[in-house]
């Protein structure tokens, strides 16, 4: 079997390390894509390093050139260079989407998130989803998987427990299933492979956020202390940050607070346990203080 060429974008990110790792654990043949010369120390099996801007086509021509697959988690997190999401979520990969086509590149998997296309309407999920409909028009093979929250987004109940209590909005009873970055990347390479068009993906463990809080707090070995907010709270944040802020700054805050106010359950992929993790995490704090 020939070894497949594949080009991960978005390599720096959480799942894009991730996803690195178990694609050298594979066997393939890997290139990255990171934005500056710097980047290249987080990485020391891969096989080639491409520098470039992503938002500027002609800086990432040729990326894709002799690259049978391509990876593609490429979206804002905390950059601070004042790109909006549509200059990133979208026209970013949509540079790449072209340059793939252009070397007749054989499959591109992107990773947007769960209920992307039923929330078009935040800042958030606009432009991912722009991408994708221009995905699937493209005639290439694709891939799109929506992965519920990421045990690393989870932090946010861990930071709430360390002082003693953690605020939820409403009954705390709306249920999901996050997935670690590992298993996620599992995932990502068995769908490419299998050509899956579509797939949501989460972990094992399906929780409520009354749970969720428990296992916070119990890590950090604190009474179970839970406040509940009214809903009316959590409706008026939005409405605020929307008012009063650039979409780059209410934009994560809009999209958690939404998906926080329903089930979020994708399908169950994985073995890693949410409690294990937060237990590592308050460990590693710990030794840092």
């Amino acid at each position: 079997m020939d070894i497949k060429k594949v080009l991960v974008a978005g390599a720096t990110g959480y799942l894009g390390q991730n996803l690195v790792k178990e694609l050298k654990s594979r066997g393939y043949w890997v290139r990255v894509l990171i934005r500056k010369e710097s980047q290249e120390e987080l990485f020391d099996a891969v096989d080639e390093v491409f520098v470039g801007q992503v938002t500027e086509l002609d800086s990432i021509k040729g990326v894709t050139k002799h690259i049978d697959w391509v990876f593609s988690s490429i979206g804002i997190t905390r950059q601070k260079d004042g790109m909006t999401y549509m200059d990133v979520d979208y026209q970013g990969n949509s540079n790449l989407l072209k340059d793939a086509l252009a070397n007749n590149v054989e499959m591109f998997q992107y990773i947007s998130a769960i209920n992307g296309d039923k929330l078009r309407h935040l800042k958030i999920f606009e432009a991912k989803e722009k991408f994708v409909d221009e995905l699937q028009n493209s005639g290439i093979k694709y891939s799109v998987l929506r992965p519920n929250g990421f045990f690393s987004d989870m932090k946010d109940f861990l930071d709430m427990a360390k002082g003693g209590r953690v605020y939820l909005f409403g009954s705390g009873k709306f249920k999901l299933n996050p997935i670690h970055g590992e298993d996620l990347a599992k995932v990502c390479v068995d769908k490419m492979i299998e050509e899956v068009r579509e797939e949501t993906v989460g972990g094992m463990d399906i929780f409520s956020q009354n749970d969720v809080a428990e296992l916070a707090l119990r890590a950090w070995e604190k009474p179970i202390k839970i406040s509940h907010l009214p809903d009316w709270i959590r409706k008026f944040t939005i409405w605020l940050l929307r008012t009063c802020t650039s979409s780059k700054t209410y934009g994560p805050i809009e999209f958690f607070l939404t998906v926080m106010a329903n089930d979020n359950i994708a399908n169950q992929y994985g073995s890693k346990q949410l409690e294990h993790f937060f237990n590592s995490e308050v460990k590693k704090l710990q030794n840092k203080d």
